[in-house]
């Protein structure tokens, strides 16, 4: 067994949020060699677009939402480049009773007609908890991250499904965040 998984088991007893059935949607793609083959074809069209743009901050703090299918969290994020194309994301969110605490490493690329805007691939752990126990998730995400010029502010855009990891492992495709920052150099 995967230690992620036993970790995942050991922090999930139940689960509070709704999870549609997306079996019969005409878009789901059931071969898993078609998910690689879409995978990789979307990295690389995203590396080819891509520019030797550098960040145009350091360290962003302000506010983030996840929002989508089930309940709606708000909170405290922060987050710090610490190479040219690496950066690290933290938040803290509250919504309905429940506290997600989530850390991820996003990628991120330029666009060469856009200065300011970069795209971003990221994954990481999150953690959910509430009265009588907790959820732990993998999340990958996509999204779009825009420095306003001039000013020290940045906005963020991605879609973050849930991939919960526990006792009756399930999916959740309908999760998209937005982030505000207030920009350091």
């Amino acid at each position: 067994m995967p230690l992620i998984v036993f970790i995942g088991m050991i922090f999930s007893k139940q689960r509070n949020y709704s999870v549609p059935n997306i079996e019969n949607k005409f878009f789901l793609i059931k071969s898993k060699n078609m998910k690689k083959i879409l995978f990789i074809a979307a990295t690389a069209f995203l590396m080819s677009i891509s520019a030797a743009s550098a960040q145009s901050y350091k360290t962003g703090i302000g506010l983030g939402i996840d929002f989508g299918e089930g309940s709606t969290l708000v909170g405290p994020q922060i987050k710090h480049f610490f190479s040219q194309n690496s950066a690290v994301n933290g938040q803290v969110l509250f919504g309905d009773n429940y506290t997600m605490l989530a850390a991820y490493y996003q990628y991120h690329g330029g666009f060469s007609e856009a200065k300011n805007l970069q795209w971003y691939l990221g994954i990481g752990p999150s953690l959910g908890l509430y009265k009588n126990g907790s959820d732990f998730f993998l999340r990958p995400m996509a999204g779009l991250d825009f420095k306003i010029p001039d000013a020290p502010i940045s906005m963020s855009f991605d879609w973050r499904p849930l991939l919960y990891l526990g006792d009756n492992s399930d999916f959740e495709p309908a999760r998209f965040g937005i982030g505000f920052n207030y920009t350091f150099r």
